[in-house]
């Protein structure tokens, strides 16, 4: 199976809001899992997005507890890691799409990308070459998938 991981903020504006559910309402109505850190911001919103269509959701949490989860996360994970659980999250997804982001995200990006891991990005204006970029969850949304089936 694979594995769909959306990152980005966990404080963000109601339109990087909207436009991380809308890559999750995408992403379950073609099938795959989405994949985040659990929580709030740009996680909640893909695990929203993608619970209103019926997708399945996994978050891995930072903490000791699965209480801390969002209430969309259908399957947490608990890694006691703090944010070293962003290893755990490049290293799960398939591809990645960021949305919006900050510091941790950063982190996320590089991760993927040291380990030869896709990333696109959507309202993402860090700093890194390699992000393919995109200009809506659409356009994210299909070349995540693109890849993946021409990574078979």
């Amino acid at each position: 199976m694979k594995i769909i991981g959306v990152i980005g903020g966990s404080l963000v504006s109601e339109n990087i809001y909207e436009t991380a559910r809308k890559v999750g309402n995408l992403i379950a109505e073609r099938g795959y899992p989405v994949l985040s850190g659990g929580l709030g911001g740009v996680m909640e919103a893909v695990s929203k997005g993608a619970k209103e269509k019926n997708g399945l959701v996994i978050g891995v949490l930072p903490g000791n507890s699965k209480s801390e989860a969002n209430p969309y996360i259908d399957i947490p994970i608990v890694t006691g890691m703090g944010e070293m659980r962003n290893v755990i999250i490049v290293k799960t997804s398939d591809v990645l799409i960021a949305v919006d982001g900050s510091y941790g995200t950063m982190t996320e990006i590089a991760f993927a990308l040291k380990l030869g891991k896709k990333v696109i990005g959507i309202e993402c204006d860090l700093p890194f070459e390699k992000v393919e970029r995109a200009i809506s969850p659409e356009e994210a949304v299909e070349k995540a998938i693109k890849y993946l089936e021409n990574e078979d």
